[in-house]
């Protein structure tokens, strides 16, 4: 049967009275599932310890959502056995046979697709759109990851050479460690495992402790889908016991991690290290922080900036590594552009993200709740204005308000470093040129826009403005899989292009077969 041409899954309208109903079933039934205990997975052995630890409601912190096994070096050694076994026998699966097993998982997702929201939205607080467009993520990447394995599965032509017949084969890589984050639980998660998998690896994913219960229903997910067992593994526990015994284990071929700058680092310098009976160099693929600006010039539409930097910078709470923490505006609009962006934020209402009118709701737990509040007294104590926000919200919850803090030095500290929540700093630049020296001047380079209506500073800025995914004149968060391949340069990670024609070949390696011709 012919595949049909990917294209991306639209995203819901709560508007509906029919989306909305579905949503609130959902709801109500995950929710009469929460406290269940969930097991660690190594092949088709669930595993219970006698060491656990809970998942929680952000928004109401005392909820608990799973609970789960905290795992052991014991166990994550045996996962590592249990999928080189495994690894034998799938990958001498034929690739499509293995894409449709993604494809399988992709419409399956598509049926538990409110089910899938709701965990999002009691798990890590995501506002019920913020969901949504994580499950349509992680249905897309299964399509065009399944796709892009049939290409990659033909035989690829190479240069004739007389009196020989020449090839080109990709090959998988063997067991790969996948460490996902907690901000798309669902849609990276997804994305990183399915990639691997589809390319003919085996696969042990150690889950954010963060977001463990949408880690477990993409396992059962794909279990249903006819994955067979060992391919996948799911070892829940701490980062420690688990996530660097995994990195270390010398028949480990490959680590895929998408998180913050510090444990990419270390992960990349404890996978560097080659362990006795280890017999290739590991390969890594992290995609880490970002410290993204906005850049506006005197040109731009105001409305259409200010409408795109806010949605930027506190969509999902500002937890997105691709989230505008900088707007960087040139002086003859600044004024303008302070006083907009501080009033359309104070129009954001924040609270349970079970509410469907709330446009924010928590971070993600009480230490990122006090690290940004710790940011935003450094900011103001460094200089900054405070003109919107800057406080929390209630008495539980782990809820901020939106914060604008003009008036930022560029090399000051919230110019500088990751906060990863909803502050947003604003900075004056003198000319355009001006803010193109700003907007490079961090450690990182993941995402970036530029309102201009300027022809020629909008080629310059194609050319100058060093970020893995630059936009123009619209926001710079929301990268549709296919559409934007997705990764950051520096600091930002190894730019693996998520979601476009390259990611695939990190999970492969490829095989040259040259035959003389006998006659």
């Amino acid at each position: 049967m012919a595949i049909p041409k990917f294209s991306n899954e639209p995203v819901l309208d709560f508007t509906t009275p029919a989306n909305k109903k579905k949503q609130l079933d959902a709801l109500k039934k995950i929710k009469a599932g929460l406290g269940q205990e969930f097991p660690i997975l190594i092949g088709s052995e669930h595993i219970r310890l006698d060491e656990k630890f809970s998942s929680f409601n952000p928004s109401r912190p005392t909820e608990v959502i799973g609970v789960f096994q905290k795992g052991s070096t014991a166990l994550a050694n045996k996962a590592m056995d249990v999928a080189l076994a495994a690894f034998e026998q799938w990958k001498t699966v034929a690739p499509a046979k293995r894409a449709a097993v993604l494809f399988k998982a992709a419409a399956i997702m598509k049926k538990k697709r409110f089910e899938l929201n709701a965990i999002m939205i009691l798990e890590v607080g995501k506002t019920w759109p913020e969901a949504d467009a994580d499950t349509a993520e992680a249905i897309d990447f299964l399509e065009f990851y399944g796709r892009e394995m049939l290409r990659y599965g033909e035989e690829h032509p190479v240069v004739k050479n007389p009196g020989e017949k020449g090839k080109l084969v990709y090959v998988p890589l063997g067991v790969g460690v996948v460490i996902p984050p907690w901000n798309f639980p669902l849609a990276i998660l997804a994305g990183m495992s399915s990639a691997a998998i589809v390319a003919g690896n085996a696969v042990v994913l150690k889950p954010s402790s963060d977001s463990p219960r949408i880690g477990w229903a993409f396992v059962e997910i794909m279990q249903e889908a006819g994955l067979p067992p060992g391919v996948l593994n799911f070892v829940s526990g701490p980062g420690g016991a688990v996530g660097d015994t995994l990195v270390m284990h010398p028949k480990t071929r490959f680590i895929s991690f998408t998180g913050s700058k510090e444990v990419g680092i270390h992960i990349n310098e404890v996978a560097a290290k080659v362990q006795p009976g280890q017999i290739w160099l590991k390969r890594v693929v992290a995609e880490m922080g970002g410290k993204d600006s906005i850049v506006v010039d005197e040109t731009a539409d105001l409305d259409a900036a200010v409408t795109g930097t806010v949605a930027s910078a506190f969509g999902f709470q500002g937890q997105k590594c691709s989230a505008c923490s900088r707007a960087i505006v040139v002086e003859k609009l600044y004024d303008r552009f302070v006083e907009a962006v501080a009033k359309k934020t104070e129009t954001l209402s924040v609270g349970d993200a079970e509410d469907p009118r709330n446009y924010m709701g928590p971070v993600v737990n009480e230490r990122s709740q006090e690290s940004m509040l710790t940011y935003v007294r450094k900011a103001l104590a460094e200089g900054g204005r405070l003109v919107a926000g800057g406080m929390k919200v209630g008495d539980s919850g782990f809820f901020i308000r939106p914060t604008v803090i003009a008036d930022v030095d560029p090399m000051g500290t919230i110019s500088q470093e990751e906060i990863f929540g909803p502050v947003l700093a604003i900075i004056k630049a003198r000319d355009f040129d001006h803010a193109m020296q700003i907007a490079n001047n961090t450690e990182f380079g993941l995402t970036g826009a530029l309102y201009s209506k300027n022809a020629k500073r909008l080629k310059r800025a194609e050319a100058e403005f060093f970020v893995g995914n630059l936009y123009f004149n619209r926001k710079c968060t929301g990268a549709l899989v296919g559409v934007h391949p997705f990764g950051g340069f520096n600091m930002s990670g190894t730019d693996s292009k998520a979601g476009g024609r390259d990611y695939l070949l990190l999970f492969l390696q490829a095989k040259s077969i040259a035959a003389k011709n006998i006659h």
